[in-house]
This record gives structure tokens, C-alpha cells and sequence, in this order.
């Protein structure tokens, strides 16, 4: 069964019934909100600022799109990218381009110009379906003839406007293209198979550009089971959408409401706010955050920013968390809060479809600070440089298998060589196994600080830090030191209205071996990209070869 499949049946079950809801406050703000008398709109969750999909009208929208695919002559295998924003539009275009034989190439939205045109080229993409928000980005590739394309590496690559607004001229809008099609299945003259290509996604290029990670069919359906299987989404389950759709943990997570035919609300911000009110008006049950999230959320219920009473959130069973390590002092936090909230943490990169290949379950709250164990048909095992399982206890690089792992990285065989044997994805994530059999993230392989001969793994510290409670964020890096090779820099971001001193930190530190205490305290904010993920690579740019002019710890 491949994924397409489920959104027929759900269309043929629940014709009338919502699949998908957008949200979105930040344009009822940005129109006036309740400060505008004219306005007849006082909630930003109802009317023009809420939009609502049946699972049939989801259905005849991919089979539109799907058709225009084909009319316009896009063929099996062919590339279709997505460069878009969150919208109602986002899912019917990706499933569209799936039901048309094509592959899927989401785009992440906050890359420049030469990082879209370099990912178009790199994943042979021969159309695109883009938003206003980035026609900016694509001008400086228009076709110099005035006609609807852009030119990348010398390749002509069409372009669909999606959106409202003025449709740019190296563009045609895709509304009424989309509109004149039927809604009827494309009729392909062959049946597409769980070992056919489906997409690609992007690695996430923190590390330089991104490398191009192939995915078949049975790669998106096994997410659709692992998530489901996880979280034991029913019919009568609300999913919470709040990440970005071009990455796979957002969408993948949702998945888990595909298989069981229950709803799904893209929010279109993340305000702790927005947040709360989406949850309680949709009457959400399960939401998925990011830990900066998680953490603005209750420090501003803390502050008075967000009063619970009156809101109804009475169905939010499960609050779960993915895309970096968690620290337990923030779940503890959340549970005194949210007493009746069960927990979960996943575990997975993009090379192994997003979430879930580890998870720690809903059941196993005594062990925050782990990631789990083996998800839903998944295996995983710890080991050494020579890829050989290491005793429990021990600290190795963490390797998974199933049926959710990549075919491949798109054209670069040198690198997927690297990470890829007998069916097992090298994570590149250094990782210990306890006593019971939960696995404990230590670092990134490459993250890694060796210092006077010692390896420091940074999360480790960064968790020890978090336990101070004028911390709001924090990240810990290597910078060059003439006589240990490298030492440990925490970058601190304090909570607004916090105050601490780099004695206090000092001070704080004192529990910490001698040899962990960072000896370079800087507070400045912590960059974090889309997914959640502090941007280690943009801060060793601006921190390391002399730029750092701050007092050194001297421990």
C-alpha cells in the first residue's frame, strides 16, 4: 500500500468530515485584529483567518493537481519542488505530485537564493510550485525572455505561483490551471509500487550546502505506521501542526492523523498565545513542540501572559517533542504544569523519514532525558569506528535500520557509502545505552570536544546548564586554544528580566569536573534553525579565530 492510498480511503469514508484546518493569527494581527472597528472578525480563529478541508475536497485537489502534472508533461520519476510556506495548499500539492508518478521535493523556506537554486539543480527539479513570500528570491534566475521560468545552471525550470497577491512575470498563478482540471485519479497506464521513488528531501545544511536524501514510497508509508503505532491515533484525534511542512519530522508526525482519518490544524506562527488558543478552540489532543516552544509557553503562563482559565483544553492528551535532545528539568517543568499530559520524545533524522525510528513512549516518563528505545519496526544499535555493536554502557555512534531509511543521497554515492551498510543508517549521533535498554543522545559526532586529550560532548553540558533557572537557552561549542587544542564556550541566553553574571555561571559550574566547566561564558542569543536545532556551525563562525572579546574563565 503506498501513502496516496490512505487519502483515497479517507476521502471515500469521510468525504464530509475536516482533514485539514489552517490558522492564521499573524494575518489577523497584521489586519488590524480587535483594534480595527471596522473589522466584524474578533477572533483570529474563525472566518477569513480560518480556512477548513474535507478529506474528499483534499482528494479531488491532488487529483487536480496531479492531472495538471500530466497535462503539462511531467512524466514518471520527474521532480516537482515545493517552495512554499505552511498553507491549506501545502498537502494536496505534495500528494498531488505523488499521484502523478513524480517525485516530491520540498524546499526549506528560509534558504537564499543560490542555496534554492543549487538544491533545484542538485535534485534535477523540472517544476516548481512557489509562494509569494519568495519571489524575491527567485528573480535574479528569471528568464531573461519574460517567459514563466527560471533558469538554473543553464536548465529552464517552469515556475506555479501559489498564493494571492500579484503573480510575478517569470510566473503563471496555478489557480485557475488547477481549477480547469478534474478531479477524477490520473490514470498513470501503471500501478505505482512501495519501491518506487517518491521524494527528496534536504539534509540540513548546517554543515555547508545540503546533501539531496532519497526516499521511496515504502519509506513514507513506514512513517505512517511507526507514528500511528506511537501515539494510537484515533478517528477522534485533533493533531496540532506547528513546524514547517518542507521538513519531515512536522509532516511526518501528521502522518500518524492520514492513517486514521482524524484532523490536522496548521497553525501559521508560534507564539505560546497562538498556541494555546489554536489548541483549545480546535480542541486539539495532541501537539507537537519544539523545546524553544515548550519553554516560551511556560514562562509566559509564569508571567501572566497566558491565563488558562476559561480554556477549554480538556482533549490535549499528549504533548511530544523531537529534532534535538530534551532537557528533563523542561518535561518536569511541563508536568507540573500539564499534570494530565502524557509524554513522548522522538528520535530521527531526515535520512531515516523523520520520526520515530527511537522514541521513548508515552509510558516511560522515568526516563526523560533518553530518547528510547528501537520505534515501530525499527532496530537500532550502538557502535564503535569499526561498526561493531559496543558494550552497554559505552559510548558509540548510534546506527538504525528499517523500512524508513533512505534509498540514498541523490547523486553522491561517496557520501551515501559513508553512512550506509547492510541495510543500517549511520546516524552520526554519539549515544550510550542504560542498563534497561533506553539509548541517551551524548552528541554530534562532529560536535564533539577534545580538549587536553579529554572528549567533552556538549549536550551533556548544555543539559547540566539548563538546570539554572535564568536560562532560557544554551549552546556549547569548541574554539581553538593554543595549549589544549580546543575548549569548551557556552553561548547563554538568558530569560527576559533574568539576571546573571559569568561569576554566577562560574559558580554554577562548580558541580561539573574540573575538565567539563566551559571556560568561556558568552551570553548572546542562540540561533536555532526551523527545525529546532541550534545552528552550531553559524556559531563557531562568529565566535572562533580571535572574534571572541570576552573575559576568559579561568578554572
Amino acid at each position: 500500500m503506498i501513502i496516496t492510498n490512505f487519502l483515497e480511503r479517507n476521502a471515500g469514508l469521510w468525504a464530509d468530515a475536516p482533514a485539514l484546518v489552517e490558522l492564521n493569527p499573524e494575518k489577523w494581527e497584521s489586519d488590524g485584529g480587535w483594534k480595527e472597528a471596522e473589522l466584524v472578525v474578533s477572533d483570529p480563529f474563525s472566518g477569513a483567518y480560518r480556512r477548513e478541508m474535507t478529506w474528499k475536497e483534499f482528494d479531488d485537489e491532488a487529483n487536480r493537481i496531479a492531472n495538471l502534472l500530466i497535462c503539462k508533461g511531467c512524466r514518471k520519476d520527474d521532480k516537482i519542488a515545493i517552495l512554499m510556506m505552511n498553507s491549506l495548499e501545502w498537502l494536496p500539492i505534495y500528494f498531488g505530485i505523488l499521484k502523478a508518478g513524480c517525485l516530491a521535493v520540498p524546499l526549506n523556506f528560509r534558504y537564499a537564493s543560490d542555496e534554492i537554486a543549487y538544491c533545484l539543480d542538485l535534485a534535477d527539479v523540472v517544476l516548481l510550485f512557489f509562494g509569494a513570500e519568495f519571489i524575491d528570491r527567485l528573480k535574479p534566475y528569471a528568464a531573461a525572455d519574460g517567459s514563466a521560468n527560471i533558469i538554473v545552471e543553464g536548465r529552464t525550470v517552469p515556475t506555479l505561483f501559489i498564493g494571492a497577491g500579484e503573480c510575478p512575470g517569470f510566473s503563471v498563478s496555478a489557480a485557475e490551471e488547477i481549477s480547469a482540471q478534474l478531479p477524477s485519479k490520473p490514470d498513470l497506464g501503471y500501478a505505482l509500487t512501495e519501491d518506487d521513488n517518491a521524494a527528496i528531501y534536504f539534509s540540513s545544511g548546517t554543515t555547508g550546502f545540503p546533501k539531496a536524501i532519497l526516499h521511496t514510497h515504502r519509506a513514507l508509508t513506514a512513517a505512517c505506521k511507526a507514528e500511528q503505532a506511537h501515539h494510537a491515533q484515533t478517528r477522534d484525534d485533533v493533531f496540532l501542526c506547528i513546524p514547517p511542512l518542507y521538513h519531515t519530522g512536522a509532516k511526518m508526525h501528521w502522518f500518524g492523523s492520514l492513517i486514521s482519518g482524524s484532523k490536522g490544524v496548521i497553525l501559521k506562527g508560534a507564539r505560546p498565545t497562538w498556541i494555546i488558543d489554536a489548541a483549545a478552540n480546535e480542541r486539539a489532543s495532541i501537539v507537537w513542540l519544539l523545546v524553544p516552544w515548550a519553554q516560551d509557553i511556560l514562562d509566559a503562563i509564569d508571567r501572566g501572559d497566558i491565563e488558562l482559565a476559561g480554556k477549554d483544553l480538556s482533549r490535549w492528551r499528549l504533548m511530544h517533542i523531537g529534532a534535538q535532545p530534551v532537557p528533563p528539568s523542561l518535561i518536569k517543568r511541563w508536568k507540573r504544569q500539564f499534570p494530565r499530559h502524557a509524554y513522548d520524545t522522538n528520535y530521527g533524522l531526515s535520512e531515516s523519514i523523520g520520526p520515530g525510528c527511537v522514541h521513548l513512549g508515552v509510558d516511560n516518563v522515568h526516563k526523560v532525558g533518553a530518547i528510547g528505545k528501537a520505534g515501530y519496526l525499527w532496530e537500532a544499535k550502538i557502535v564503535n569506528d569499526m561498526r561493531e555493536t559496543v558494550k552497554r554502557g559505552e559510548i558509540g555512534e548510534l546506527a538504525v535500520r528499517g523500512d524508513g531509511v533512505m534509498k540514498e543521497y541523490y547523486k553522491n554515492p561517496q557520501a551515501t557509502a559513508e553512512v550506509l551498510y547492510d541495510g543500517w543508517l549511520i546516524t552520526g549521533d554519539m549515544a550510550r545505552e542504560d542498563d534497561d535498554g533506553f539509548i541517551f543522545l551524548v552528541d554530534r559526532k562532529k560536535d564533539v570536544i577534545i580538549t587536553g586529550g579529554e572528549n567533552l560532548y556538549p549536550v551533556q553540558i548544555e543539559d547540566f546548564l539548563r538546570g539554572n533557572d535564568a536560562i532560557k537557552d544554551v549552546a556549547v561549542i569548541g574554539l581553538p586554544d593554543d595549549r589544549l587544542g580546543e575548549i569548551a564556550a557556552a553561548i547563554i541566553e538568558l530569560r527576559p528580566g533574568a539576571e546573571c553574571t559569568e561569576s554566577d555561571i562560574t559558580a554554577f559550574c562548580a558541580d561539573l569536573p574540573r575538565y567539563k566547566r566551559p571556560r568561556k561564558i558568552i551570553f548572546a542569543p542562540v540561533p536555532r534553525n526551523p527545525t529546532g536545532k541550534i545552528e552550531k556551525p553559524k556559531l563557531r563562525e562568529i565566535y572562533a579565530g580571535g572574534s571572541v572579546v570576552e573575559k576568559q574563565v579561568n578554572n
